[in-house]
């Protein structure tokens, strides 16, 4: 597997890296357009996929995602929470934050295998069509935050996005098997 940081690094993002954004944004605010939010991350993309390849670029999002996951998880939600309750406040924070509409379409809970909805996707709601997926960054994400509730490791993949002609991403979720990814 592709890393791009040391996990020890002393420079690794943890939450505390985000700043105070209200004291330091007083006059401009936290919100800012979505175009912006794209610039930022298809322009690293494009690069990063020049420099190291497609394949490695999707890893690295999907990492950067679930390390984000995890930590929006850990600061914003309430863990505490048994699963229907916390799928209601997973939903409301992630519409609060304008990331998107969550929809919950199946979630087994003996397995904790589930598939996701998300409408008007920060990442692509919008997009030209394509036929790829390009959601890896919300694979990642979603990845993280089912990790942190149910303490397991999952495996998240988009199926549907608005770049393949879909309105909404749809993920299937699964809890990552023995040996998988190099895990064991």
């Amino acid at each position: 597997m592709f890393q791009l940081f040391d996990p020890e690094d002393e420079n690794r993002f943890t939450w505390d890296s985000i700043g105070d954004v209200v004291d330091g944004r007083r006059n401009l605010g936290e919100d800012m357009p979505v175009y912006v939010y794209r610039l930022f991350q298809f322009t690293i993309k494009d690069v990063l996929a020049k420099r190291f390849g497609n394949q490695a670029t999707v890893e690295l999002f999907r990492q950067a995602g679930e390390l984000a996951g995890r930590e929006f998880a850990s600061h914003l939600l309430n863990l505490e929470l048994p699963l229907e309750q916390f799928i209601s406040h997973l939903r409301t924070v992630l519409e609060e934050s304008k990331i998107g509409i969550l929809r919950v379409e199946k979630f087994d809970a003996e397995t904790g295998d589930a598939v996701l909805t998300v409408g008007e996707d920060l990442d692509c709601s919008g997009l030209p069509v394509t036929g790829e997926t390009v959601c890896n960054y919300d694979e990642g994400f979603l990845a993280g935050i089912l990790k942190v509730y149910t303490k397991k490791d999952y495996v998240v993949t988009e199926v549907d996005c608005w770049a393949t002609g879909s309105r909404v991403c749809r993920f299937e979720a699964n809890v990552k098997k023995t040996g998988e990814n190099g895990n064991e």
